[in-house]
């Protein structure tokens, strides 16, 4: 039986593939030089990958045909204490025999005895093996590589010494399944953007251990960075065992495959980052569909180039979400779940959109937090919304934490301020630089809250050394969402951990907003910040004085809790009020209005 992709080979090839299995391999070699020759006609002639897994014994178990790329590998049993017995020959059709990134991930995630790459070449004593290892290094599973060795000197090669090596290892030591990757950044920008792809990888418990800046007026087709940059990562990949490679721009499928051909790891961009930092946080079916939206909206382009990331053996960041499912299906599949996640979240839109226009009737004003990632908005409308009097329903908090991207759902609360009107609160999404055009796409549905508000609070932490910048950012797409010009309070926030220079050099440079300075940690200018709200908002309440008789004396009670009380006095006929209500209000009391 031949493994993979078989669709459209002639039956004279799937002869010979399976006439593989004939093949007789001593336990004490690697391959015989039979088994390379078969193998590497059959990939000159189809252009593809073909693999082969041979057991300790020396029998063939299984033989794949993959594309130009990858092949995709047999089941494999993985024990916890020692290699699983089985040894991979694959080739590589574009005559670089190093090992990819998805060969080192598929060594080490399923402990294999050896895996071996076979460069493919018209002339055979030209052809050049790879041949990897299991190793332990600081009680991870690491792989040790040989390197470009002849076809002659590999066909000689006994692995079991190795094997029976690593395996003691393994029995002598606790192996600790460690899920943190190690991570080289690139970028060709900024120190800061590079800071903030730190913070990104963070996000997704990734330890970055080294940064690698390239100034270029001109980006390279082939490998984005120069090619003398990409042998320096390649050789601080190698000393520092680096897991993946993480780039500050969007890359094309192109600059993914020719990095990872020639970095031997796995590559990913900021986007591929920002989506699986989504992926991760997505809880609700809203913030689900919209994200795998974005993801199949720029990974569907992409399915050529990005085999490690799309790969069932790759492993870590960049593989969350519907990619994995979609290595085998075409692009009009794909198109075809676009449409569908397209038209439930216009139904979710609509949804909404009643829910706003039921808000719109009680004439509440909207305010919605707006502002870069872990600026502080969670943390200010959880506290504000303390100030909800007792006899209204308290509301489950929202989620805050010191982190990026912690809030991914829209939520709306009511808010009371000091003059006693209610105003509807609500959290958004935060913004970053460079954040995905599909994903702003994507994310319409829920920033509809931002566009339908009466007032926008846009929180800045103040301590930021980048703050100029993430302002601008944010204004960029407010821009993209047509809401720049609607009323903006700029909120300074964490003024507590900002320095007065900070503080100046931004109320200076944005000196024609409304300002601002608060700390919502520490509740620093908290009435100061209700009071411009209530400054800035439409003032949809009407000043009225009402004689209320006696027997209804719940209307009493109502104009206390929903309006603004300013005069209140007891006579013979009733109760004399003299309030700000809105419409609905003093619809109920209208027939006791003195004229």
């Amino acid at each position: 039986m031949i493994y993979g992709n078989i669709e459209g080979v002639k039956k004279s090839i799937i002869n010979q593939l399976e006439e593989i299995y004939d093949v007789q391999i001593e336990k004490d070699v690697l391959f015989t030089e039979e088994l390379a020759n078969i193998m590497n006609e059959l990939t000159l002639e189809l252009k593809r990958e073909i693999s082969v897994a041979i057991s300790r014994r020396g029998k063939i178990t299984a033989v794949s045909l993959g594309d130009s790329t990858t092949v995709e590998l047999p089941e494999i049993e993985v024990s916890e204490r020692k290699l699983s017995g089985v040894r991979i020959i694959h080739t590589h059709p574009n005559g670089n025999s190093k090992l990819s990134a998805l060969d080192i991930s598929a060594l080490t995630k399923l402990k294999l005895d050896t895996m071996v790459a076979i460069a493919v070449n018209e002339e055979i004593d030209k052809i050049k093996v790879n041949v990897g290892y299991c190793a332990i290094e600081d009680n991870r599973i690491i792989c040790e590589e040989y390197k470009n060795v002849p076809l002659e000197e590999a066909l000689k090669h006994n692995p079991l010494p190795n094997i029976i090596e690593i395996n003691k290892m393994f029995e002598d030591f606790s192996i600790e399944e460690d899920k943190t990757e190690r991570a080289i950044l690139v970028g060709v920008e900024s120190e800061e953007s590079l800071k903030e792809l730190e913070e990104l990888a963070k996000a997704c418990n990734i330890k970055v251990l080294e940064s690698v800046l390239q100034k270029r007026n001109k980006i390279d087709k082939t490998f984005y960075i120069g090619k003398g940059k990409v042998t320096e990562i390649d050789y601080l990949r190698q000393a520092m065992k680096i897991d993946v490679v993480i780039f500050d721009d969007e890359l094309s499928g192109s600059h993914v495959r020719n990095l990872e051909d020639n970095i031997g790891c796995k590559v990913i961009d900021r986007t591929t980052l920002i989506l699986d930092i989504f992926a991760r946080r997505a809880k609700t079916k809203d913030a689900q569909l919209q994200v795998e939206l974005a993801m199949l909206k720029y990974r569907m382009p992409r399915l050529m180039g990005l085999g490690t990331v799309l790969s069932r053996t790759g492993a870590g960041i960049g593989t969350r979400g519907p990619g994995e499912k979609k290595l085998e299906t075409d692009k009009r599949h794909i198109r075809s779940r676009i449409d569908d996640i397209k038209k439930e979240l216009d139904r979710i839109r609509k949804n909404r959109q009643v829910q706003r226009e039921k808000r719109g009737k009680t004439n509440l004003p909207t305010v919605a937090l707006v502002g870069y990632t872990n600026a502080g908005k969670s943390t200010l409308r959880n506290m504000l919304c303390d100030y909800i009097p007792a006899n209204t329903a308290t509301k489950e908090k929202v989620f805050e934490a010191n982190m990026l991207f912690a809030t991914l759902e829209t939520t709306v609360r009511a808010l009371v301020l000091p003059d006693n009107r209610k105003v509807v609160m609500s959290d958004t999404v935060g913004f970053v630089r460079k954040l995905p055009h599909d994903l702003v796409e994507a994310f319409k549905s829920t920033l509809e809250e931002t566009i339908e508000a009466d007032l926008l609070l846009h929180v800045v932490d103040t301590s930021s050394e980048e703050a100029l910048g993430q302002i601008e950012a944010v204004e960029n797409v407010l821009h993209e969402l047509g809401v720049e010009d609607k009323k903006i309070l700029l909120v300074l926030n964490k003024i507590d951990m900002a320095s007065e220079e900070q503080i100046e050099n931004i109320k200076r440079e944005k000196e024609g907003y409304n300002i601002i300075e608060i700390s919502a940690l520490s509740k620093i200018n908290i009435d100061e910040l209700l009071d411009a709200i209530g400054k800035d908002i439409p003032v949809k309440l009407r000043l009225c004085e009402f004689l209320i008789p006696y027997s209804e004396g719940a209307l009493v009670s109502m104009v206390h809790s929903r309006g603004n009380v300013i005069e209140e006095e007891y006579k013979g006929e009733g109760t004399f009020v003299k309030a700000e209500v809105d419409d609905e209000l003093f619809n109920r009391c209208s027939e006791y209005e003195i004229k």
